[in-house]
Parts: structure tokens; C-alpha cells; sequence
């Protein structure tokens, strides 16, 4: 594994960690790669939850502008190049990934963030548009998840003004699901992907599939995948333990299969 990013297993918890501390972890092209080989770790059976997170001070800056001058070829190809394979990584895997905000994120940053399936966020983190400030447009899918994620009218007006929000605003609308002191950051992460590791991985992974497809389904073909998965999940060895348990009236032990 390149050294522009870290990957830790603790049990089934992969934790991917952005490492250019001296740039806050500002995207180029090796880090790319490397995110890449990691993402392709976290496909594992054994993986049944994603942990991303920054080095140092910040989450992610977004990209390296010292990088981004030297690019001569189009940025249509180069996005595709880099930044696309990495948020369909995300996207497709079966199981949940947490974005742990440890500090700033911006940019490119803020949008890889946004393509994970929840965000944690410590007290000092701050997320920044960052794009129009440099008279560009949100790009890495940041236009696709933010207005997911904060409404329509409001991920216009913050792309558009490129306003700091701190992680108490960033609660208020809904962009992250907790905020936690900066000296219980790292043990709270923990706490929580440890929490997601334990649920049952399949039925994440295909919630996560149903709710990607709802977004452009007719009702009729959100109702076909719904039974669709339902009766493949039905078969799980999940399943049968979590009705045991409940019959039993015990706490369920799932193992992700």
C-alpha cells in the first residue's frame, strides 16, 4: 500500500486513512491509486465495515491545485481517471462506510465525504464547497449527494457561496449524524464502526442497494428489488438468527452471512 494512504483491520473494521498530512491530505494522483488498491480491500467478505478518515489536521482539502495545474489532458478524462472509480468503490460496497470528519473538508474532500453512507464529525471539523471560490463547479459527485443530503434549495445557495460550516451547523442540517469532543473523536469512531460491523452485513448492504435505486424508480420497480432482495435475504444464516434470538429473547449474534 502506497504511503498517501493507511489502511488498519481491527476485526472486521477496515479503517482507510488519507495520508498527506503536510497538504491536509489534498488529493493527487498517487493517493488516488492508493485509495483505490484499499477500497478493493474493503471488498472483502471479512470487511463488514469502512472506516475513512485524514492524518493529521484535516479530513481532505480536495485536490492538489499544484497537481491540478500540470493537467493537460481533459478534466472530463482525468476526473474519470481518478476521482469516478473511487466514488462508485463507495458506492458499491455491500456494507457500510463512515466518513470520520476529523477536521476539515473541502472541495473534493467534502464531496468524497458526502458519497460515504454516514458522516461522524469531530468538533473542530469544518466543511467547505470550496469549488466556486476558485470559479469552478462542484465536481466527484458533490452536486449528486449534497442535495441528497441538505435539500435542493439549500445545497444550491452553500455550493454557490462557498460558506464555512462548522460541525454544530453541519448537525443542524443534517450533512453529519454526530459530533464529538476532538479528544473522544477516535474512540467514539471506533465505538461506532464496531457497532455497524456487528449488524447484519447483507441486509446493510442490500438497504444501501434499495435506497441508491429509489432515487429515479417507478413505485412498481421499487417494490420488484424490495422482493427481490427480500427473498434472498430470507435465506441468510442472519435471518435465522435474528428470529431465533427474538423467539429467544436474546440479543441477536449476527455474522454477516
Amino acid at each position: 500500500m502506497a504511503e498517501e494512504v493507511l489502511t488498519r483491520r481491527d476485526g472486521a473494521v477496515l479503517t482507510i486513512t488519507f495520508n498527506r498530512p503536510e497538504v491536509y491530505n489534498a488529493f493527487n494522483r498517487e493517493l488516488h491509486a492508493a485509495l483505490h488498491e484499499a477500497l478493493t480491500e474493503a471488498a472483502d467478505d471479512a470487511v463488514r465495515a469502512v472506516v475513512i478518515t485524514g492524518s493529521g489536521k484535516g479530513f481532505c482539502a480536495g485536490q492538489d491545485l499544484k497537481e491540478f495545474g500540470s493537467v493537460s489532458d481533459s478534466i472530463g478524462d482525468a476526473l474519470e481517471q481518478t476521482y469516478h472509480p473511487n466514488v462508485r468503490a463507495v458506492r458499491s460496497l455491500a456494507k457500510p462506510v463512515i466518513a470520520a470528519v476529523n477536521g476539515p473538508a473541502a472541495g473534493a474532500g467534502l464531496s468524497f465525504a458526502c458519497a460515504c453512507d454516514l458522516r461522524i464529525a469531530s468538533s473542530g471539523a469544518t466543511f467547505v464547497p470550496g469549488f466556486i471560490g476558485i470559479g469552478l463547479v462542484p465536481d466527484a459527485g458533490g452536486t449528486w449527494f449534497v442535495h441528497r443530503l441538505v435539500g435542493f434549495a439549500r445545497a444550491f445557495e452553500w455550493m454557490s457561496t462557498n460558506r464555512r460550516l462548522s460541525a454544530a451547523e453541519a448537525l443542524e442540517w443534517g450533512l453529519v449524524s454526530e459530533v464529538v469532543d476532538a479528544d473522544a473523536f477516535d474512540g467514539r469512531v471506533a465505538e461506532l464502526a464496531a457497532e455497524w460491523a456487528a449488524r447484519p452485513t447483507l441486509a446493510i448492504g442490500r438497504t444501501k442497494q434499495l435506497f441508491e435505486h429509489a432515487y429515479a424508480a417507478a413505485l412498481d420497480d421499487q417494490l420488484a428489488l424490495e422482493a427481490k432482495l427480500q427473498q434472498e435475504s430470507v435465506g441468510t444464516a442472519d435471518f435465522k438468527e435474528g428470529v431465533d434470538a427474538f423467539l429467544e429473547k436474546r440479543s441477536p449474534e449476527f455474522t454477516g452471512a
